[in-house]
């Protein structure tokens, strides 16, 4: 198993021409040399994707990630990052905190993930990202326009997990189906006269029933991240799963890896009740009715396995007067979220700029309609 808190100095992929040590680069897909700019294709890894068992997750799991590599803690927000030896962090890229450490040997035993999506957007194109959200985003301040520095963001594999499992659920619920019955009934005209009318009014007859319902769920997605804002995470979907590529140590070369603080238990209970809402709203389909309610049921899971995947996502933490910002670009499609300071100036301005137009309008429309 690879000591990954080592502090070995020697090149994790050296460069055949200068020994520099190559990093990944996402516009051409290849391990390319920072200071000669020599080239390296990446070999076409066609090993079996593996899931693993549930039940002998701990004992069977490969905890291996390939390459030497140490941990960082930071010290601000609590978040672990994989580096290799010869990468450095000065400050953490989920809070922008500096007081960052080396975590102890015991603390890095990590499920290596099986698999991942490799950068596709460069650096400067997430750098021309934030550029053109901030510029849209009329309420920031203009300090922040002019003095933001894009050099502070920062690629990162973030964690998750997919899980798949064979469900057989039990359930009960109340089925109703529409009947109609003419009755009469008063109502009141316009004038408060009232009469009596005659309709159709639509009824709901009831009854108990009961089934099971089977569904195989594949590749249940749960976030294994606690460090970056969930919210901001579900703006940068949908990932192309269907890229997932066999996890190989040189798409990490030049990059950062999380590593997930939501662990693979709690990650299944995640993945559980984001499958009872399906089964829910598979039973619920399943039934042939006007209505449904009152569904309950219990699920039975069966043959449950997992993969740990890395997703990659751009991240940049900002302060503006001491309070923390986030903004995010997919490293795979380049779709972007954030949060920005907002300048109360300019919404005082904005709504005194609203006020004093509806009131010109609303003086002009009861000046005209009293003329002649």
């Amino acid at each position: 198993m690879s000591d990954l808190t080592s502090e070995t100095k020697t090149n994790q992929f050296p460069c055949p021409n200068c020994a520099g040590n190559m990093q990944f680069d996402p516009k051409t897909q290849k391990l390319v040399c920072p200071y000669c700019q020599h080239a390296l294709d990446i070999a076409n890894d066609q090993q079996t994707i593996k899931e693993y068992d549930m039940k002998t997750a701990e004992e069977k799991a490969n905890y291996n990630w390939g390459e030497q590599k140490r941990v960082i803690k930071c010290e601000g927000c609590g978040a672990e990052t994989i580096l290799a030896p010869t990468k450095t962090a000065d400050f953490c890229a989920f809070c922008g905190s500096s007081h960052i450490i080396n975590q102890n040997e015991s603390d890095s035993k990590t499920i290596v993930p099986e698999t991942l999506i490799p950068f596709q957007i460069t650096k400067k194109n997430a750098q021309s990202a934030f550029q053109t959200w901030i510029k849209k985003r009329f309420f920031a301040p203009n300090a922040l326009k002019k003095s933001y520095q894009s050099s502070s963001i920062n690629g990162v594999y973030i964690p998750c997990w997919t899980y798949d499992s064979d469900t057989h659920s039990a359930y009960t619920a109340e089925a109703g189906t529409y009947y109609y019955e003419t009755e009469t009934v008063t109502e009141k005209d316009e004038d408060g006269n009232t009469r009596e009318v005659t309709k159709e009014v639509r009824k709901t007859r009831w009854r108990s029933i009961s089934g099971f319902y089977h569904h195989f769920f594949d590749d249940v997605l749960v976030n294994a991240s606690k460090n970056v804002d969930e919210k901001l995470i579900k703006r940068l979907e949908p990932f192309q799963l269907e890229s997932l590529t066999a996890y190989q140590p040189q798409f990490l070369s030049g990059f950062q890896a999380e590593r997930y603080s939501v662990h693979l238990k709690k990650g299944w209970d995640k993945a559980k009740e984001i499958m009872k809402s399906a089964i829910y709203n598979g039973i619920h389909n399943s039934i042939h009715a006007d209505e449904v309610r009152n569904i309950h049921f219990t699920t039975n899971y069966q043959d449950v396995k997992f993969k740990h995947i890395l997703l990659p996502i751009w991240i940049s933490s900002y302060k503006y007067k001491n309070k923390l910002y986030n903004f995010l670009v997919n490293g795979q499609t380049g779709k972007v979220s954030g949060y920005s300071p907002i300048s109360i100036f300019k919404i005082l301005t904005a709504i005194l700029t609203s006020a004093a137009v509806i009131g010109l309008i609303s003086y002009l429309i009861y000046y005209f309609s009293h003329q002649g």
